[in-house]
């Protein structure tokens, strides 16, 4: 397998500056630089293997080479996981994620997971990597997510998210008519005492904030959009049931199942600024099949 790599030709600005001052300026961490040194990766100038200690000139073509990364024994790739590629570079995936896919494998779905589908693919391809979920979703939610390729792109994302840099909105379909036609929701959730996996409303939680926007509604169901300001598990489902509106096929949050058998959560939106190639992409999808017939 190749290893993932990246160059730079070195200006007249940068002549003069230490390879390990250029790559900290670049955000390259100092564990990433010893990750390099001790585990097969390198640095080379003009193709040369030089030292972090390297004075850079003006012409110099810089190349960092990532060690290949250890995906683990458990991590076996499966080719029947269904999910599509909306966009990809040589740093990054946006998948197309379908509903009844867990991200990730766990003591519940240890397999056919978006996980070891993005390996299958990875292995056909002969990319060294193992999987970097940067935006997880919940195994009912559909939508857009974007996964990082090798380790110093999802680093920068991780930067990206803590600053609240990458932007995502979601459309559900709730019970009920909502009141507002527009609204925020401030209120903290924490896990359920007596419950691994359910969460609720409570004072001693995590700072939570969702904005929502009616887009249509009628007596029985509203669709709206929503956007997060923060990222606690299950956020959109939690507080639109506290406020009398669960969403469609949410049993775990008061939701009924006569209308669709998932929670009716979509992610349709994803911004963010690219990183390394330093531009800014924005992506969208429409509502799945199953969420498409409920508003007819």
């Amino acid at each position: 397998m190749k290893s993932f790599q990246l160059n730079w030709v070195i200006d007249a600005y940068d002549s003069g500056k230490l390879v390990v001052n250029f790559l900290k300026e670049k955000q390259l961490s100092k564990r990433a630089l010893t990750d390099i040194k001790f585990h097969g990766g390198d640095i080379r100038i003009n193709d040369e293997h030089v030292t972090v200690r390297y004075k850079l000139k003006e012409h110099d073509l810089l190349t960092v080479i990532f060690p290949e990364e250890d995906r683990g024994a458990s991590l076996e790739g499966d080719p029947y996981v269904p999910y599509s590629i909306v966009y990809e570079d040589d740093h990054c995936l946006v998948i197309n994620k379908p509903a009844n896919v867990p991200s990730i494998p766990s003591r519940d779905h240890p397999s056919g997971t978006l996980a070891n589908g993005l390996i299958y693919y990875y292995e056909q391809r002969n990319i060294p990597s193992t999987i970097h979920i940067v935006n997880r979703l919940d195994k009912d939610t559909s939508g857009l997510m974007l996964v990082a390729k090798h380790r110093f792109a999802h680093s920068l994302f991780s930067t990206q998210q803590k600053k609240k840099q990458i932007h995502r909105s979601y459309e559900a379909i709730v019970h009920g008519a909502v009141r507002l036609s527009e609204g925020t929701i401030s209120k903290k959730i924490g896990r359920k005492s007596d419950s691994i996996i359910e969460r609720v409303v409570t004072e001693d939680g995590q700072e939570a904030i969702t904005h929502y926007k009616v887009l249509s509604t009628s007596k029985e169901l509203s669709h709206i959009k929503l956007v997060l300001d923060t990222g606690r598990t299950h956020q959109i489902r939690v507080h639109m049931a506290s406020i009398g509106h669960p969403l469609c096929g949410d049993s775990l949050y008061g939701g009924r199942m006569d209308h669709i058998q998932r929670q009716a959560l979509h992610s349709s939106e994803l911004t963010f600024f690219h990183p390394i190639l330093l531009k800014e992409l924005s992506f969208s999808l429409p509502l799945p099949k199953d969420m498409k017939s409920m508003l007819k």
